[in-house]
């Protein structure tokens, strides 16, 4: 079977990594020859994922497609799935998800608890909308890892706010931020990975590190583990999906975030941490296996490995010789030579019985392992 990966970063690289255990011939497109999943797969081709030709002719001899970023020519996947080729997840649900505006509406329409919101076309429009604020202000479309998002409190954080389409969602008094990943395969059987709870780094606004599972009342994991099916059951896809959740400071109200139509961040910790790794859930989908035991082994935690701030150009890991002597550690590097400050540069894994012992240890990597130049 020839399957084909629309990105070439972390996210591909493990993928791949998984892919050697099946029989399967790995295809990667990526505008950097360099990038981390380069030199694991079969198959490299230098492409541009966002244009239509480059995707069309990529997978046009392929039998199967998935993403490892949802900025994708949606259109090609159309047309290569109108000619026969399966793609993880369906362009369809690609296009809900890839611009937030849809994205919000989508919930809106299938009854999907959210935080409230309103659509701004350009930054005149905020203006009808002060009495709405404290609000987040998120890019229709192109934001990543925090880019592309803005917290405004008051009319005064306008100017710091996007002359573009956007979503304006009101802000929620977050207690926890929790991230459940679902399995679908092509006969509609689901599975879930136990809850992650994601512990943010406020000014860099990215993952700082995360422990799993997530420890919440009974009555909140089941509301959210609900709320989840039902979101990806709506979406009518086969495929692997990332489902971000806000729990409030009450513990009473549940509000879906956002939704990642792939393998994700917040389920790193799958690899060393549960029985079926992520990775290993997609390729089970894109194969026709079963889909695999995603209860835990061990409780775990992930720290990201994120570029030092005051350096920039080739990278180099200090404090990672201290780190690899830790017991029940894993180190994953990216791959990538280069840093600059806050660039992901990899994540460590830390499973243990102790929360305790978890939590130490994530403060101890952050603290040790430094990516200087």
């Amino acid at each position: 079977m020839k399957v084909g990966i629309l990105g070439g970063g972390q996210l591909g690289r493990m993928l791949l990594q998984a892919a050697a255990n099946y029989v399967v011939e790995t295809f990667v497109m990526e505008n950097d020859e360099h990038c981390p999943a380069a030199h694991l797969c079969h198959h490299f081709v230098k492409g541009d994922i966002k244009d239509f030709d480059a995707v069309y002719n990529f997978g046009k001899g392929l039998d199967a497609i998935t993403i490892e970023i949802e900025a994708v020519n949606v259109e090609a996947l159309e047309k290569l799935e109108s000619e026969g080729v399966k793609i993880y997840p369906k362009p369809s649900a690609i296009k809900i998800i890839k611009n937030k505006i849809t994205q919000k509406e989508f919930y809106r329409a299938n009854e999907i608890p959210s935080p409230d919101f309103r659509i701004t076309n350009n930054l005149g429009e905020l203006n009808y909308h002060a009495s709405f604020l404290p609000a987040v202000h998120k890019l229709g479309e192109g934001g990543y890892d925090g880019k592309g998002v803005q917290i405004l409190k008051t009319d005064k954080d306008f100017k710091k706010a996007f002359d573009e389409p956007a979503v304006l969602e009101k802000m929620v008094n977050i207690y926890k931020e929790i991230a459940i990943i679902v399995a679908m395969n092509d006969k509609g059987e689901t599975a879930f990975f136990p809850p992650s709870e994601m512990i943010f780094d406020q000014v860099l606004n990215l993952l700082d590190y995360q422990l799993s599972p997530a420890q919440l009342p009974d009555s909140v994991l089941w509301k959210a583990e609900a709320i989840a099916i039902k979101l990806v059951k709506a979406l009518n896809s086969p495929g692997l999906f990332a489902v971000e959740i806000f729990v409030d400071k009450n513990n009473s109200e549940v509000l879906v975030n956002e939704t990642a139509p792939r393998v994700h961040n917040s389920g790193h910790h799958t690899i060393e941490g549960n029985y079926c790794s992520q990775y290993d859930m997609l390729w089970r989908i894109m194969l026709g296996y079963p889909l695999g035991n995603t209860d835990p082994i061990l409780p775990s935690s992930i720290v990201n490995i994120l570029g030092s701030e005051g350096y920039t150009g080739e990278a180099k890991y200090d404090g990672l010789d201290e780190v690899l002597k830790m017991d029940n550690v894993f180190v994953h590097l990216y791959g990538k030579t280069q840093t600059k400050p806050g660039r992901k540069m990899g994540h460590v894994t830390i499973i243990s019985k102790e929360y305790n012992e978890l939590t130490f240890k994530a403060h101890k990597i952050k603290n040790t392992l430094k990516v200087i130049s």
